[in-house]
């Protein structure tokens, strides 16, 4: 079905549209000055940008744009580097594990997040030890105040520092350094050091929002917990769950929302899941496997009904005698 070729065109107008951003952000702050409302619209746009290269960098790094591997891989160095001031080879190295383990802790990255957020089943083991570093059952609330804010500008800025310098990741820093250079000699005279500076913050608090809503709301809500030793396919299937596609939300996701898809298919490029989708859908039928798609602001809403319904159970196994 070809369904492994991808589209030059489709890609070409994702770069395209992120490099648009980039220098319409700045001609908003070039002609208007860099007044509250400009400025609230820069940042704004920035961070579309910014989020819009996580996903086309995410597509480089599965080797699903071009032929050749080692193609996707320096346009994943430019994507990451320059225009975001990451690591290739740090994103790489934490999502290939998530994609060989999802949602299984210390295998998958992305749910080793305790002693900060409780998920699935560590929520009984540390009400059982008495182990409590923070209110728990409360975590729920305070994801608001220290998980979509602060991921991407404390969390990821330091392991990604961390990682270059420990793995001598001299290129990729190189890369880092490019995005930092040109960010910042771009709002400097505009702005000033310190000004500059908060647009910086700003946007990747924005940024940071969009990563971990359009992220977890595929595997958040799934099962979470130690290795259950699966086959394959029902270990991707159990930790993942789609969301109803629209023009609107393949575009704001990048296709994440066709979640199942991609971890079955994680080199496929991505504007061909959704002519993939209804052969897995009906293979998991066949073999009588869940396959669970769910409209967006339920997926959203299931996030914070799981971090509860995960707090709630610590308390209670803390609780007990």
């Amino acid at each position: 079905m070809k369904l492994f070729e991808a589209s030059p065109t489709f890609f070409a107008l994702v770069l395209g549209h992120i490099l648009a951003m980039e220098v319409l952000a700045w001609l908003i702050i070039y002609l208007l000055g860099p007044g509250w409302v400009p400025s609230a619209l820069t940042a704004l746009i920035l961070a579309i940008s910014q989020s819009q290269s996580w996903c086309l960098q995410h597509d480089l790094g599965h080797t699903s744009v071009f032929r050749k591997s080692r193609w996707n891989h320096v346009a994943q160095q430019f994507v990451m580097g320059q225009l975001k001031g990451f690591s290739a080879h740090w994103w790489n190295f934490r999502h290939f594990q998530h994609h060989a383990k999802p949602n299984i802790f210390h295998k998958d990255p992305d749910v080793t997040v305790a002693p900060i957020f409780l998920l699935g089943e560590s929520s009984v083991e540390y009400g059982r030890k008495k182990r409590r570093y923070l209110p728990y059952n409360h975590q729920h609330l305070y994801f608001f105040l220290i998980g979509p804010p602060l991921l991407t500008l404390v969390n990821f800025e330091v392991e990604n520092l961390a990682y270059m310098l420990v793995c001598m990741q001299w290129m990729d820093l190189l890369w880092a350094a490019s995005f930092y250079s040109r960010f910042f000699l771009s709002y400097i005279p505009f702005y000033g050091v310190r000004g500059a500076l908060l647009l910086f913050v700003a946007v990747r608090v924005l940024e940071s929002h969009w990563f971990v809503w359009i992220t977890q709301i595929n595997h958040i809500p799934k099962e979470i917990g130690h290795e259950k030793h699966r086959d394959w396919a029902s270990s991707q299937l159990a930790a993942t769950c789609n969301v109803e596609p629209s023009l609107f939300i393949n575009w704001f996701s990048g296709h994440l929302n066709f979640q199942i898809e991609h971890h079955f298919f994680p080199t496929m490029p991505r504007h061909n899941y959704h002519k993939v989708a209804p052969l897995v859908k009906a293979l998991c039928a066949k073999h009588g496997l869940s396959y669970d798609v769910k409209p967006f602001l339920t997926a959203l809403a299931d996030i914070v009904g799981s971090l509860k319904k995960s707090g709630n159970v610590w308390l209670e196994a803390y609780l007990h005698q």
